[in-house]
């Protein structure tokens, strides 16, 4: 027999791997595939150890990280949402409301109140710590895409404006490298990766 809290713990555990099982609309680097959300959430955290360095503020990166590992935990129940999916996106924030008390809720209260918190702070995007994790959960997806050839930009016919709409979380987090998003946006069109603005 587990000691109640252990229980609750590893029972934690065994529900996050579903998370392995929902797909998102990003394709592997190779395209091959489209990556899961549990393969989204460690290379953010990677990402975060790699890119810390270009933070418009100071943050602390055990906590940047400790936000891209749990974003998605909601996604088990409340699937992922594609960002360029206006109509999907209208009652996101209740159902993935909803999927945090029932997956957070499975912890003992301690944990399921800290980890909770943390997810609300990387949904409210209010401190450095979350401006920086979620200019993460923006820039990963775009160089997939650049490498892919236009991946899901093609497939759902995104249009530059979007793009610069949604990357404006790295303008403010990562200032450093907003060139480097303008200009992989820019030989995005260029080479029909991408739709432009006089399409819309």
């Amino acid at each position: 027999m587990l000691a109640p809290r252990l229980s609750q713990q590893i029972q934690f555990i065994l529900e996050i791997d579903k998370l392995k099982l929902v797909l998102r609309q990003t394709l592997l680097t190779d395209g091959s595939r489209q990556e899961n959300s549990a393969e989204h959430s460690w290379h953010l955290a990677v990402m975060a150890i790699a890119l810390s360095e270009y933070a418009a503020t100071p943050i602390h990166v055990n906590r940047a990280i400790f936000m891209v590992l749990l974003h998605d935990l909601v996604e088990i129940d409340a699937g992922d949402t594609f960002c360029y999916d206006a109509q999907a996106n209208q009652n996101k924030a209740e159902r993935e409301a909803e999927a945090a008390d029932r997956l957070f809720g499975l912890l003992p209260a301690d944990q399921s109140r800290e980890f909770r918190a943390i997810w609300e702070e990387f949904e409210t995007g209010e401190t450095a710590d979350a401006q920086f994790a979620k200019a993460l959960d923006c820039l990963q997806p775009l160089l997939h895409n650049w490498q892919t050839q236009g991946g899901t930009w093609r497939i759902h016919q995104v249009q530059r404006s979007q793009v610069l709409r949604r990357m404006q979380a790295v303008k403010v987090a990562l200032p450093a490298l907003w060139g480097m998003v303008e200009q992989i946006i820019d030989e995005a069109v260029e080479l029909g990766y991408l739709r432009s603005q006089d399409l819309e």
